[in-house]
């Protein structure tokens, strides 16, 4: 298979692929049109000739959604996000999009099409035939379409993205569920004996994520400073367990600790010692602070899955892990820390989420700063005044 390219205006190519000639000796030839440099136009046209070669050439304007979808996955989304998160989109394209939306033509597909994929997950796209999924569920449909489609655009698949013209859904705003301080006390109580006590008190003093606390090494705690270094998470996905960065740049972080959680991480360190030793060679030192037994990483899932049947058992107001994390942030806004230093130790990539989050507990912050503000004023009202 040979082909070449054409220039056709300034920054547009044609390429051209060369087919052979039919049976009546006429020659057949493939057109491609792309934007861009020379250079771009050749890479593309060597991409083309290896699909050809390859069996695997599939023509724009013939390419159904299903196919392209898969392109992407493999082409696009598996070298540049998470394992996890591409596992997520996978899921979501064959359980969720590829059974409606699949079998139209990438070129033909339109924003009705999409707008009523949405309107039908809505009212019927649980699985089970009983109701609809959630406007939170819907929306990453969206998001995940928006970013296949754009990409589609880039490879000059399509000439505009049709999910710009499509409405997503607007999610409710979930109320936070938090626990206050008298709640964590309960809590850190029916705890106190247990293999889950010290992570959880780890949550619920610093914030952490779940991933963050299961990566945490010895050599990221200094007892000397009072202070831990986030500098890597722990994710579960179908191929196993991984360490991986954090989630954003902010995320990499040093956060303080209170000298309650210092002295309890001594004590567990010390047990973790003689744990140790007990076992012998049969212990993975990995240097990881919350290990399983035998000192290997902690499944993440099966650590909330812990946590819950222990909530479940407890009596207890119902949370989940993850809630840990918002009731640290929730009870340091209302205790009158800053929002900034609130969101350096949650590792926010910038203070707006944290507002945008934790914005349920800022009318009553906006409350106590008004009472503040009047009574210093009154006071100094009072001192100014002639005597």
């Amino acid at each position: 298979m040979r082909g070449h390219i054409k220039k056709r205006a300034k920054g547009s190519w044609s390429i051209v692929i060369d087919l052979g000639r039919d049976a009546t000796g006429k020659r057949k030839q493939k057109w491609h049109t792309v934007k861009g440099t020379k250079k771009e136009a050749e890479a593309e046209l060597n991409r083309i000739l290896n699909e050809i070669n390859s069996g695997e050439y599939v023509e724009p304007s013939r390419m159904l959604v299903r196919d392209y979808l898969q392109r992407w996955l493999k082409d696009y989304a598996e070298p540049t996000v998470s394992p996890k998160t591409y596992e997520r989109y996978a899921q979501v394209i064959r359980d969720n999009i590829d059974p409606t939306l699949g079998n139209y033509h990438l070129s033909k597909l339109k924003p009705l099409h999409i707008q009523s994929f949405y309107t039908d997950s809505l009212t019927n796209g649980r699985k089970d035939g009983k109701g609809g999924l959630a406007a939170q569920t819907v929306l990453h449909f969206h998001r995940l379409l928006h970013k296949a489609f754009s990409q589609a655009v880039k490879w000059q698949l399509l000439a505009r993205n049709p999910v710009d013209a499509v409405e997503p859904p607007r999610p409710e705003r979930r109320e936070m569920n938090a626990i206050d301080e008298t709640d964590t006390a309960q809590l850190l109580e029916k705890l106190a004996g247990s293999a889950l006590f010290t992570p959880v008190l780890m949550a619920v003093t610093t914030g952490l994520r779940r991933g963050e606390i299961l990566a945490l090494r010895w050599k990221d705690v200094d007892f000397d400073e009072g202070r831990i270094t986030v500098n890597q998470s722990l994710e579960q996905t179908a191929k196993g367990i991984r360490f991986k960065s954090p989630k954003t740049e902010r995320s990499r972080r040093q956060v303080p600790l209170p000298s309650v959680t210092l002295d309890v991480l001594k004590d567990h360190k010390r047990s973790q010692n003689e744990e140790r030793l007990r076992l012998g060679p049969v212990y993975q030192n990995q240097d990881i602070v919350f290990p399983r037994p035998d000192g290997s990483p902690t499944p993440p899932d099966s650590f909330s899955t812990r946590f819950a049947d222990f909530i479940r058992r407890s009596g207890l107001k119902h949370i989940r892990l993850h809630d840990l994390r918002h009731s640290h942030a929730t009870q340091l806004l209302l205790q009158g820390v800053h929002p900034k230093i609130v969101s350096e130790r949650l590792g926010h990539s910038n203070i707006g989420i944290t507002l945008d989050t934790y914005s349920h507990v800022l009318p009553g912050m906006q409350e106590d700063a008004v009472l503040k503000i009047d009574a210093s004023l009154r006071l100094a009202i009072q001192n100014n005044k002639p005597k």
